[in-house]
């Protein structure tokens, strides 16, 4: 089950609200990311087919079946602070994050080979994971 804050619904009402087109937020889990995972966002027209379908109020989120896996119990929050205002997203599943927090792995994905160290502190500046 993913959970949204309050902080985070409201800020999608006002961005839902902006776009005729948008009727909810997808987010999604792809390959990628200094960790082996990244979370994507987008507003999307409406659920596919394999979607799940999370209503918090007038807000829908859709999930694909692929991406629910990693998503379970994550808490999606908006936060705005000093560096920027966005969406975080803190997953209980993550055994390893980087600097940024949109990009994550959890211990079943075999991208590492196994004894491979773990980069430390994860950091965004290898290359890779640029912010846009």
């Amino acid at each position: 089950m993913v959970t949204l804050t309050d902080s985070a619904v409201s800020t999608l009402q006002r961005v839902l609200a902006t776009s005729a087109a948008a009727q909810g937020l997808r987010i999604q889990v792809a390959d990628g990311g200094c960790a082996g995972l990244k979370y994507q966002m987008g507003l999307e027209a409406g659920a596919g087919e394999d979607d799940t379908v999370l209503e918090y109020g007038d807000v829908k989120v859709f999930i694909d079946a692929g991406s629910m896996v990693h998503l379970n119990g994550v808490v999606v929050d908006y936060v705005e602070s000093v560096g920027g205002a966005g969406f975080k997203f803190e997953n209980p599943n993550a055994t390893s994050t980087c600097g940024c927090g949109s990009s994550f792995s959890t211990s079943s994905c075999n991208s590492k080979p196994a004894g491979a160290p773990a980069e430390a502190g994860g950091s965004c500046g290898h290359g890779h994971g640029h912010h846009h």
